[in-house]
């Protein structure tokens, strides 16, 4: 149902890619979680909780700097960058 310019099945296409970058960006998440998890923290150097160990195996980062990370990664994840220019325009 593309209009204008786009050619039929643009709009799927471009829904279809945004899920694909939602799917990569949490393989690559979870991917992290695998061999045998930190003591401390490897950017600041705190104690890790031993529950957050146990639920997350392979855990690298304590919890305040996991959710500054998440908080840099997340903000440019709602932005659809394969938009036409029609869309954009809008």
């Amino acid at each position: 149902m593309a209009g204008g310019w786009a050619r039929d099945g643009a709009v799927q296409d471009q829904i279809d890619a945004s899920v694909e970058d939602a799917v990569r960006r949490a393989r690559e998440r979870i991917g992290q979680g695998q061999g045998a998890s930190l003591a401390e923290c490897e950017e600041c150097g705190e104690v890790i909780a031993e529950a957050r160990r146990k639920a997350l195996p392979g855990v690298r980062r304590c919890i305040g700097c996991q959710q500054e990370i998440d908080a840099k990664t997340d903000a440019s994840a709602g932005f659809n960058r394969r938009g036409s220019k029609d869309s954009q325009l809008r």
